[in-house]
């Protein structure tokens, strides 16, 4: 038995947002243009950048160079922590938008959910909302919320978000979390999809060297990347992998064209470990972590 793999995922509030999209984290802006430029040739048509990342504008030139129409490709950020609060948050709209060049963004979340000043958090949400109610944004939708922070959230403001952006590969999965988006009908978008953070540092175990994704890709005649990007969306999540290869870009866009079985799936699912690569949600602070986004 296979299952199909969907190309769009129907958002809550009745959007709909492309499942596989392209991640400029941590890509330089000197090469983001030229990055994002080649996935929308590849055929990509979701980009997740952040205002945290310092290279919107150049995801914006990499847009208009493309040639697509702006109505067909999804543009998604982030608010970072630093502009938090009901009013810093609107105006940070403005800077991501004017960065962006562009007037509405598809997708506006919440980069981390900062426990430690949940207050600002919510106020920084509630602005969502306004965005969202005055049209200027699509969708509105958080990130590395965990089950307790998402709980609050929704007990405390009124529009579930649509997507909630979390460290998700084999390795870890965060299932108890991915029952909770279902049960609200939150998209879970997968960041460091294909497990790219396992292998920051060489003592790690690789997910790109895992024996099972291995064999699973010799099989198709596919790499283990393109082995875990279609694991995401055979099983409905959003997944946003990213390189500045053009060769890796097309490679990992690659992944329509073949299905895993049942079996296979449940192999990888039960790789997981448990343990997260990323830094802990709860240790993103405003004292160790806050930075002033600059302006438009």
């Amino acid at each position: 038995m296979t299952i199909a793999a969907p190309q769009v995922l129907q958002l809550n509030d009745d959007i709909t947002m492309p499942a596989l999209g392209f991640g400029v984290f941590q890509t330089p802006p000197e090469e983001t243009a030229a990055s994002v430029e080649t996935a929308l040739s590849v055929g990509y048509r979701l980009i997740d950048t952040a205002a945290a990342y310092g290279n919107e504008r150049e995801v914006g030139e990499g847009i208009r160079r493309s040639g697509i129409a702006r109505d067909d490709v999804f543009v998604e950020t982030k608010v970072w922590i630093s502009d938090y609060g009901y009013d810093a948050t609107l105006h940070a709209f403005d800077k991501s938008a004017g960065k962006l060049g562009v007037d509405q963004l598809d997708l506006l979340i919440l980069h981390q959910p900062m426990p430690s000043r949940f207050d600002l958090t919510l106020d920084a949400y509630r602005a969502l909302e306004k965005l969202l109610a005055d049209g200027k944004v699509r969708a509105i939708g958080v990130s590395n919320f965990m089950p307790e922070h998402l709980n609050r959230l929704l007990t405390e403001t009124s529009v579930v978000p649509a997507v909630n952006q979390i460290e998700l590969h084999p390795y870890f999965q965060q299932r108890e979390l991915q029952a909770l988006h279902g049960e609200k009908g939150i998209v879970t978008q997968g960041w460091s999809p294909i497990g790219g953070i396992t292998s920051y540092r060489d003592s790690e175990k690789r997910t790109f060297d895992d024996p099972t994704l291995i064999d699973i890709a010799r099989r198709h005649g596919k790499s283990a990347a393109q082995v875990m990007l279609r694991w995401h969306l055979q099983q409905g999540r959003s997944a946003i992998p990213k390189s500045t290869n053009p060769a890796r870009i097309a490679e990992n866009f690659g992944v329509f064209d073949f299905e895993l079985t049942t079996e296979q799936i449940e192999a990888i699912d039960a790789l997981d470990t448990g343990v997260r690569g990323g830094p802990d949600p709860n240790s993103i602070t405003l004292e160790a972590f806050g930075r002033e986004i600059p302006e438009a």
